[in-house]
């Protein structure tokens, strides 16, 4: 029997890194829109936040959404907050439904600006 989720903490909004430059001008790296999403939060374990402090990564969310294979780490997710994340991880548990991706989160310190 495969678990149900839901995703109603709120909406993210996941961002490419891309040259927002006009044509001719010095590039600018900022962000384009590639996905809206509802999610849900989840607890950033134990095992999963020391790890990532021993590789000198600070998670600060983990959310899961409905599953898109076209979301990559590096991708950037901002989320009711306002504030930006780097996406560090996207995984994919099985046996739940609908196919769901997990995306652990680092928030940036400096924020991009966006299209």
């Amino acid at each position: 029997m495969k678990a149900k989720s839901s995703f109603d903490d709120g909406i993210v909004k996941i961002y490419e890194i891309a040259n927002t430059a006009q044509a001719g001008d010095m590039p600018v790296d900022g962000l384009v829109l590639k996905q809206t999403l509802r999610y849900k939060e989840r607890t950033v374990g134990f095992n999963r936040f020391y790890v990532a402090l021993q590789n000198e990564v600070t998670v600060d969310f983990l959310i899961r959404c409905p599953q898109l294979r076209d979301i990559k780490p590096n991708n950037i997710a901002i989320l009711i907050d306002g504030d930006q994340y780097r996406i560090k991880q996207v995984q994919y548990p099985e046996d739940i439904e609908p196919p769901v991706m997990d995306m652990t989160l680092e928030r940036l310190g400096d924020f991009y600006d966006i299209s």
